[in-house]
């Protein structure tokens, strides 16, 4: 069938998310820092890192650091390329074997758009995932045994809205939800084409016009490479987002 809209995505994934058999359902946290740095009125830095938890702050899930080079193709459209690594470690009820490193390539296209009070954007993702293979040592322990290599493209539909101004400026608080869908697609990904979905709602604060703070609540749900067990994950996120000026002549 033809998907006309992207966001018919976002209907079809609960038909296929609640078909799985092993859902663990957990608590994570998410603590998070963002950031598009200028350097030119087109040209800028996108640099990023969050500190994964399983449960509230005590047992370590994931790290993730992210850095990028973004380009300005116009006032609402913006394109993003670079490189990210991951380190995952064994965590709640279906537990990866041993930890394990990634190294990934990823590029994404970010429109933006608003209509009244009603800030969107959209993004598109393609992340290309050179993930760490791990052998048992047989003793507890486990050694480097190469990597394999896996594709996936995602796409968010992302909406804010500020609550005591007209505008996201200095002093709003708003609300912003999205939802984003992640697809696996050639080599390794094994039974399952859909891999992650995501829906998002938050609280934030506009600090300036360089930055803010959200505190939110994310559903994620993974579906496993037997797309058999999957884990639905109740997630607190706590975000700062600080975009540096680097410019000599700024606005």
């Amino acid at each position: 069938m033809k998907l006309k809209y992207p966001l018919l995505l976002l209907f079809l994934v609960p038909l296929y998310v609640w078909g799985q058999k092993d859902i663990a359902t957990q608590n994570n946290s998410w603590y998070m820092y963002f950031g598009n740095h200028k350097v030119t009125d087109k040209v800028g830095i996108h640099t990023e890192f969050q500190w994964r938890r399983n449960g509230l702050i005590k047992d370590v899930g994931q790290s993730l650091t992210r850095l990028g080079v973004d380009y300005k193709l116009s006032p609402s459209v913006m394109a993003t390329a670079g490189y990210a690594y991951i380190v995952t470690w064994p965590y709640g009820e279906q537990p990866v074997a041993f930890k394990f490193r990634e190294h990934r390539i990823w590029q994404q296209l970010f429109l933006t758009h608003s209509s009244g009070r009603f800030f969107f954007n959209h993004r598109f993702r393609l992340e290309q995932r050179f993930i760490e293979k791990r052998m048992d040592n047989g003793d507890g322990t486990s050694s480097n045994d190469g990597s394999f290599y896996k594709n996936r493209a995602r796409y968010r539909f992302f909406v804010s809205v500020p609550l005591n101004n007209n505008e996201l400026v200095k002093g709003t608080f708003f609300v912003s939800a999205y939802d984003e869908v992640f697809l696996q697609f050639g080599p390794n990904f094994g039974l399952n084409y859909l891999d992650q979905n995501r829906l998002y709602g938050a609280i934030g604060y506009v600090v300036d016009r360089n930055a803010n703070v959200q505190l939110g609540y994310l559903n994620q749900f993974i579906i496993k490479g037997d797309a058999v067990q999957a884990e639905n994950n109740h997630t607190l996120q706590l975000a700062l987002t600080y975009n540096f000026d680097f410019r000599k002549n700024k606005e």
